[in-house]
């Protein structure tokens, strides 16, 4: 719900989902009783939100395939892990079980941790937060960011290698943010 659901990043939020009646009784009377409750004007934020979650999926899904296309072409990216683009091994899966490939792109840039630092010195349009899913392009550099205090090891063996970025596509003109992403890349060395 904070992410996607609510679309705009100004609420905190989350679902319960049980396969039963009696497990969702249980998890909602320790969710009351630990203070998990949204607050009225939280609640009307992601209802707002999920008035517009189609259409604002339908735009990030539709910029996040032909930025994957950019960042697969480019020489300084080593590999895009998407499953819209056609070299990604579970594509065809992807195409029997969703409705779109979603809009969250990771990519590794050839040159590690020093490249993943100048691309996140460098963009202007993309913003650096870790908190993905809202109407915003968003980017960040795990081995720079959210997981600096880890080893090189300990991040490699969660799957976080330096080069590794990830990118939550937001609803803006793709050519700016293609354009974003472009310049960016120029000045990594």
């Amino acid at each position: 719900m904070t992410k996607f659901i609510n679309g705009h990043a100004d609420i905190v939020g989350g679902i319960i989902i049980a396969k039963n009646e009696s497990d969702y009784k249980a998890l909602r009377s320790t969710m009351i009783n630990m203070g998990c409750n949204m607050d009225p004007h939280q609640a009307f934020l992601a209802r707002r939100g999920l008035k517009t979650l189609a259409i604002r999926i339908e735009k990030a899904q539709e910029n996040a395939i032909l930025i994957a296309d950019f960042l697969d072409n480019h020489p300084k990216v080593g590999k895009v892990m998407y499953p819209g683009l056609k070299s990604h091994p579970q594509y065809q899966l992807g195409i029997k079980q969703m409705m779109g490939p979603g809009a969250m792109i990771s990519f590794e840039l050839k040159d590690g941790l020093e490249a993943g630092k100048a691309m996140m010195n460098n963009v202007h349009l993309a913003l650096l937060a870790v908190s993905l899913g809202g109407i915003e392009t968003l980017i960040q550099h795990p081995a720079s960011m959210t997981h600096s205090k880890l080893s090189r090891e300990a991040r490699e063996t969660a799957g976080i290698t330096d080069g590794l970025v990830r990118l939550s596509v937001g609803i803006e003109e793709v050519e700016d943010i293609i354009a974003d992403l472009q310049q960016a890349l120029e000045k990594v060395d």
